[in-house]
Formats: C-alpha cells, sequence, structure tokens
C-alpha cells in the first residue's frame, strides 16, 4: 500500500504525525540522541559579513550538529582545487526520502563574484531551523518538503573575487577559466565545451534526485529569469519530435511549452520582493523589465546554461535569480539583502506543492519507477520515482497526462487543477500482452484512475 504523506497547510494545523513505515533511508544515519554538540555553549548565529570557504564550512557543519533532526549535511562533489560542494537538507525528514515528499533546491555562487546569494542561502538555513518550532508556515513548509541547498557551487571563484567590486570577471570562473553557466549540454546547440568537475557533480546529483522545483541565484541584475535560455537552431532540431514545438520561435523570447508556468514561478519571487517587483533598471543604459521578469532568451541568449538542463532533461522547473545589481556589494548591504528577498525564497519554495501529484502504480498496487509521463500539449516530459512518486507544477485548468512504460499499455487520464488546491492523481497500469499491437495499444480507452481534487486543502500563503 503506497501513502500520499505530503499535506497541505491546513491539513497539518490538524495533523502532525508521520507513518514510519513510508520512510526510505537517505543520505546515512543522523548524530545518535544525546551525541555532543558543537560547542553547545555558544548562540547559534549567523553575522551579516562574507563567509569564506572554512568559515562557511564550519557555519554547515554547527547547524547540521545543532539541529541534527531538521538537517543533514552532504557533499556532491569537489571543485577543480579539492574544495567540496556542500550541499544543506533543511526538512524534518532529512536523512529520509518521505513518501509523496517533494525535493527542492536551491543553487548560489555558481559564478563566484556573485555573492550575495551565497550569503543569503546560509542566513535562509539559519532562519528556517530557527523559526521551526515558532512559524506554523515554515513547519509545515519543512514537514512536507525536502530543501537542499547549495550556498557555493564555484567555491574556487569565490576565494579570488573581492569584496566592493560590481561588475568585471575576476572570480566569475572556475579555477580553470570556465563558465559554469555555459557548461551544461544544451538541447538547441551542440555544448563541446569540456565538462567541470563541478557541472559534473551537479549533473549527477540532478540525475539521482528528482527535483521538482529550483531556484539558481545569481547577481548584477534584479530580476528573475525563466527558460529557455536559449533559441533553436533548426539544423540540430530538425530530427526531433520535441524541437518541431520550438520551430516558432526563431527569435527571442524562446518560450517552452510551460511558460504560463515559468511565468508564474518568476512572478511568485518577483512580486514578493519589494524592489524587483518594480522593474527598474539597475542603472543608466541597463534594461529595465517588466514586473520583475524576463524570458532568458529574450534578455540575451546563451548556450549550456544549467536552468534549461533541468528543465529538458530532468523535467525541474528551475529560474534563474538575479539578486542585486552590484555582483559583489560591500557585506554592509547584507542586511538589506536579507529583508528584501527573505519572504521571497520562502515563498518560491512553496510553488512545487501547486498542481498535480500522485502515484503511477501496476495493478497489484506496486510502483511503476521511471514511467514516462507528458501533460498533453506540454511537450517537455517528466519521470516517475523508483517510489513511482511524480509532481508537476501547474495552474489552474483541465489537463490530460500520458503515462508510458515498458510492458505495460500506455495510458491517458482527464484532470484538473484548481486555484489554492492542489491536485492528487493516482494512476493504475495494466500489463500489455506480448502479442498487442503498440498501435492498437495506444487507442485503448483510458480506464478512469483515482483523481481527487480536495477543496478542503487550501494552498499556503504567508
Amino acid at each position: 500500500m503506497i501513502m500520499t504523506l505530503c499535506i497541505s497547510y491546513k491539513q497539518y494545523e490538524k495533523v502532525n504525525t508521520w507513518v514510519g513505515e513510508a520512510t526510505l533511508r537517505g543520505y546515512g544515519p543522523p548524530p545518535a540522541p544525546g551525541a555532543p554538540a558543537d560547542r553547545a555553549d555558544q548562540p547559534y548565529t549567523i553575522d551579516f559579513r562574507y563567509h569564506d570557504y572554512d568559515q562557511l564550512t564550519k557555519f554547515l557543519r554547527t547547524t547540521s550538529t545543532r539541529f541534527p533532526h531538521l538537517t543533514a549535511l552532504y557533499s556532491i562533489g569537489k571543485s577543480v582545487q579539492g574544495r567540496d560542494l556542500w550541499v544543506l537538507v533543511v526538512s524534518s525528514s532529512p536523512y529520509e526520502h518521505m513518501i509523496g515528499k517533494p525535493d527542492v533546491k536551491y543553487v548560489a555562487n555558481m559564478h563566484g563574484n556573485e555573492a550575495v546569494g551565497r550569503e543569503l542561502m546560509l542566513h535562509l538555513i539559519h532562519y528556517l531551523v530557527t523559526s521551526y518550532n515558532t512559524d506554523t508556515y515554515v513547519r509545515w513548509l519543512l514537514d512536507n518538503t525536502r530543501i537542499h541547498v547549495l550556498p557555493s557551487m564555484n567555491p574556487d571563484g569565490y576565494e579570488v573575487a573581492r569584496e566592493g567590486q560590481c561588475d568585471g570577471g575576476q572570480g566569475r570562473y572556475n579555477a580553470r577559466g570556465f563558465d559554469l553557466n555555459r557548461n551544461f549540454p544544451d538541447y538547441f546547440k551542440q555544448n563541446n565545451k569540456r565538462g567541470q568537475p563541478e557541472t559534473d557533480a551537479v549533473k549527477e546529483w540532478i540525475s539521482k534526485i528528482q527535483f521538482v522545483l529550483s531556484g539558481g541565484l545569481h547577481g548584477g541584475a534584479l530580476v528573475a529569469s525563466y527558460p529557455f535560455d536559449n533559441t533553436p537552431n533548426s539544423r540540430l532540431c530538425r530530427s526531433s519530435p520535441l524541437c518541431s514545438v520550438f520551430q516558432s520561435y526563431s527569435s527571442a523570447p524562446s518560450l517552452t511549452p510551460d511558460d504560463d508556468v515559468f511565468r508564474h514561478l518568476a512572478l511568485t519571487y518577483a512580486s514578493n520582493h519589494p524592489v524587483m517587483a518594480r522593474g527598474a533598471a539597475c542603472r543608466s543604459g541597463a534594461p529595465a523589465f517588466a514586473h520583475g521578469i524576463t524570458n532568458g532568451a529574450a534578455w540575451y541568449p546563451l548556450t549550456g546554461g544549467m536552468q534549461d538542463f533541468n528543465y529538458v532533461w530532468y523535467g525541474c522547473m528551475e529560474v534563474t535569480l538575479e539578486l542585486s545589481c552590484c555582483k559583489f556589494p560591500p557585506a554592509s548591504d547584507l542586511p538589506k539583502f536579507w529583508e528584501e528577498n527573505r519572504m521571497a525564497l520562502v515563498k518560491f519554495l512553496g510553488e512545487a506543492h501547486r498542481g498535480v501529484s500522485g502515484f503511477v502504480t501496476d495493478d497489484g498496487g506496486n510502483p511503476v519507477a521511471r514511467a514516462a509521463l507528458k501533460v498533453k500539449g506540454r511537450d517537455v516530459g517528466f519521470q516517475t520515482t523508483k517510489y513511482g512518486e511524480f509532481w508537476r507544477i501547474l495552474l489552474p485548468g483541465v489537463y490530460k497526462l500520458e503515462v508510458y512504460a515498458d510492458g505495460f499499455l500506455p495510458k491517458e487520464v482527464d484532470f484538473m487543477v484548481v486555484e489554492q488546491h492542489p491536485t492528487l492523481l493516482n494512476v493504475t497500469l495494466h500489463p500489455a500482452k506480448p502479442s498487442t499491437d503498440l498501435l492498437s495499444a495506444a487507442l485503448v480507452t483510458p480506464i478512469p484512475s483515482a483523481v481527487v481534487v480536495d477543496e478542503s486543502i487550501v494552498f499556503p500563503t504567508l
């Protein structure tokens, strides 16, 4: 029997228990009860200053020791110069995968000289763990979401960047001189740049954990930018059925099939940021952005970007968040940046619970792993986890889910998404007979599945 354990904020206020049998071991056991804390006699604080690699590492380790039931620290790999790419999980189930509980992530400091996001991630971690027992929204978020925070994807670049340098490239690149946001595989144009340890680590990380939502934190502008970052190349795309969807976009903007969702996600962040929402230009001659958002390619196209890779390869909806006009502003500005971004950072994560989620099982109730799913008319697909789970962020409307898996008849299921109410959708697949003609199988009348739109479940608000 499979249980959906991710609940709404309204339900959470009534229920605050979890089914232990539905947990699965994650990155390792938590510290033993009664284990000595890391200088527990000292107050747990985070200063508004820039933290180098050693200081960042110390803070993350202190946090994981002080809050062993809310955090788990792990490394996804090492930089060119051997620095760990630390990720801290913040959740009430930090070491375990809770069935039905979505994974989300923030990735900061991809460009080493864009330092504000790096510091905001430390403050976000501090805010979440210290607010868990006093803030009902934070408690709901951590009890229903696994938040993975990578404060610095480019620790080597950060070490050579300099505070006060608003422009320029010192520290932007990794230790081999590569721009990490031009180093991912690209759907539209072949990317011949040699893979780097930092991007290889992130690619492997994303392949192992099915992230639903992601934010990439940058600096040098004030805008929420959404896919696509690149534009189609008809010569390379001609043979791909997916690419035919994009052929009309021969110039900026380059819109995804989920453009409505991406615009919503970008607006969720920008509208909760009092300065970004104004859309004003950072300086004379710089572009202004209506409502504080932009399509990436409409701003400027790039090849090998991380947000397009997340979306096309793994179905993870990532938005690029440019948080400061100055790339490496004085530390005295950090309190202002934290106050401007705190609400937006938290609110954005809650969007992982919007849309549809559920399970794909066989007729015996067993999970179907790696089933291919697609919302009809939105030709970028996604997959179930090894536990048969899936999530897709969608806005209110009527949709059709297409489900395919080896050895099973394909299936289509109609469902509805309404405002403020997540839809729970469970799909049962039936085995295909060895002699079944594939074309005939595709035309089988769908069997109704479990679709629940529970209007008592209210999408959380701050």
